[in-house]
């Protein structure tokens, strides 16, 4: 398999995250996969946002949940973008999605929308939240899922067991995950390896420079999520 780059909220780097001047920016770049965060609004939208409250990347302040389209919709995302839904998403980019279950109520609408207009080859289901993965698993036939997790820093924990954070092979395989989104800031030899004897896809994030990449790359990773759309010119050349 080709080494897969995957736009993080689009290419947050250069343009706003979770817009769809962010997405068609990532489209353009020829990033193979685009990364995007849901959540469920006051009214039951599935809106494109990463935060609970929309206070970092709009003009507005308070939590999502406590909003209805409507008030999100007057707000601005960022060089006078709107909050997107995910459906405005699917239309706007023809590229591959992996949408990440931020808000664990948004599975069912995503499956929702899913199983309407026939997403399961092109749309990748992730969240941090194994009860989500597993619940869309059984609700979209033939659905891809990644389970997330920032793995904290091995150590033994009080009982002399196994270091916190390696059960996250475990985790995946129970939920039905066919790939691990893994930090690269905490990944560990011994975690990829278990990933690879469960027969795992394995994500790296965020890649953002080239040692970060060559890191990846060491590992034998199957792709990285990235800021920035560079990343695709030179991960293919990178050893």
């Amino acid at each position: 398999m080709n080494f897969l780059t995957i736009g993080h909220r689009g290419v947050m780097g250069v343009e706003p995250e979770n817009t769809l001047r962010s997405f068609v920016a990532a489209q353009e770049a020829g990033l193979d996969a685009i990364e995007l965060d849901l959540h469920l609004s006051k009214d039951g939208a599935l809106v494109v946002m990463h935060d609970t409250d929309v206070d970092r990347t709009t003009d507005g302040t308070g939590p999502i949940a406590e909003k209805t389209l409507a008030e999100l919709r007057a707000l601005d995302a960022g060089r006078g973008e709107r909050v997107p839904v995910f459906e405005e998403v699917l239309d706007a980019v023809h590229t591959p999605l992996q949408a990440e279950i931020k808000d664990k109520q948004a599975a069912r609408a995503l499956a929702e929308v899913m199983n309407r207009r026939g997403l399961a080859g092109r749309v990748e289901v992730s969240s941090f939240h194994d009860e989500a993965i597993a619940e869309i698993k059984p609700l979209v036939p033939g659905v891809r899922t990644a389970l997330i997790s920032s793995l904290p820093q091995s150590r033994t924990n009080s009982s002399g067991g196994t270091p916190i954070g390696t059960d996250i092979v475990d985790r995946a395989v129970e939920a039905g995950a066919e790939t691990v989104c893994l930090n690269i800031r905490r990944l560990t030899l011994e975690i990829v390896e278990r990933a690879r004897k469960a027969d795992l896809r394995i994500i790296g994030w965020v890649v953002n420079t080239q040692d970060q990449l060559r890191l990846v790359r060491a590992f034998g990773l199957d792709g990285a999520t990235t800021d920035h759309p560079d990343i695709k010119r030179t991960g293919r050349f990178t050893a």
